[in-house]
């Protein structure tokens, strides 16, 4: 196991997925919680049986698969059903996080999650990461990358923890709104940092 944990966050839409695949070229494990969300409501799983359940087969997409889109409009317009969904995936997601993270054989590894500070996942973690841009930036990007209304983005920016405040938790802070070789030069400079800490660990 990887004792020695970088957890790397980001507003939607702020480049985190660049920043971990770069990590992930230098050799670096990394642990996405968006990827791990996806996996524990796959079909057969504790977690899309429950939403079923919940919900009905409707919220299903014609494959089986979880129709995200559906859920999404729900629970951005239900409290109730928002809390309902936290509490029922926010264990599992958490249980197969650290399950991941043991089995991390990487120097150092990564924690990669859009909620990290909001999660208090940061209390896994030996040092943080901000991959950081304006929150237009992040509106542009993520209407264009998701087909979704600007609308939408907005009120998922909302949810989230501010920007300031995130810049103010954050070990390092990483400015992507710039060519991506830049910020290529600052992740190599910044991984030797994290390669020296976790032999220090």
């Amino acid at each position: 196991m990887s004792s020695w944990i970088l957890g790397l966050t980001g507003g939607i839409g702020a480049g985190k997925t660049a920043a971990t695949r770069h990590f992930e070229s230098l050799g670096i494990d990394v642990v996405d919680a968006d990827i791990v969300a996806r996996e524990v409501v796959m079909p057969g799983t504790t977690g899309l049986n429950s939403i079923v359940e919940r919900f009905g087969s409707s919220i299903l997409s014609s494959d089986g698969t979880l129709d995200r889109a559906k859920l999404r409009n729900i629970i951005f317009n239900d409290e109730t059903e928002k809390s309902w969904l936290n509490e029922l995936l926010h264990p599992l997601i958490r249980a197969q996080m650290l399950s991941q993270l043991a089995n991390a054989a990487s120097p150092y590894c990564i924690l990669c999650a859009p909620l990290l500070f909001e999660n208090g996942l940061e209390k896994l973690c030996h040092k943080t990461l901000l991959i950081d841009v304006p929150n237009d930036v992040q509106i542009a990007r993520t209407s264009a990358r998701d087909k979704v209304s600007q609308e939408q983005v907005k009120n998922i920016i909302a949810a989230q923890m501010r920007r300031e405040d995130k810049c103010l938790k954050a070990d390092y802070i990483i400015d992507n709104n710039r060519p991506l070789t830049e910020v290529q030069v600052d992740l190599d400079n910044l991984h030797h940092i994290f390669l020296a800490a976790s032999k220090t660990n």
